[in-house]
């Protein structure tokens, strides 16, 4: 009687479900992860020593150093802020705006686009600014 031994199966990882695993992973970090988008204005941010960081879903409104506002990229007259804003607000989940200003533009011109902003049922306007060394 001999004994006979069964041939050692090769022991093989088959490679299809990992893969498809990492897929997944990366389609989901892909659809999780959000993107600010910043307009490329040269703006030079005023400075103020008590500034936090923002909300990177929060609502962009730009002012230039001309005075000129936008919204996502488009110029906005300021009388269609309010409009433009609610709209957005509508369908966003944060309602927070952040203004995003040049140093030179007035006061005045500021404030009107903050009111604008509230007006259009913002829960919290802030003003971007440049940390200032302490």
């Amino acid at each position: 009687m001999r004994n006979h031994e069964p041939a050692e199966a090769e022991a093989t990882i088959d490679m299809a479900p990992l893969i498809d695993i990492v897929f997944i992973l990366l389609i989901f970090f892909m659809v999780t992860t959000t993107f600010v988008k910043d307009m490329k204005l040269e703006l030079e941010r005023p400075k103020a020593s008590s500034s936090v960081a923002a909300s990177s879903k929060a609502i962009r409104l730009f002012i230039d150093r001309n005075g000129d506002t936008y919204v996502d990229g488009e110029p906005v007259r300021l009388w269609l802020i309010q409009s433009k804003l609610r709209d957005l607000l509508s369908t966003s989940a944060s309602k927070v705006i952040l203004v995003v200003t040049d140093e030179g533009v007035p006061a005045g011109k500021l404030v009107e686009v903050v009111d604008q902003a509230r007006l259009a049922g913002a829960e919290s306007v802030g003003v971007a600014t440049k940390k200032e060394a302490g």
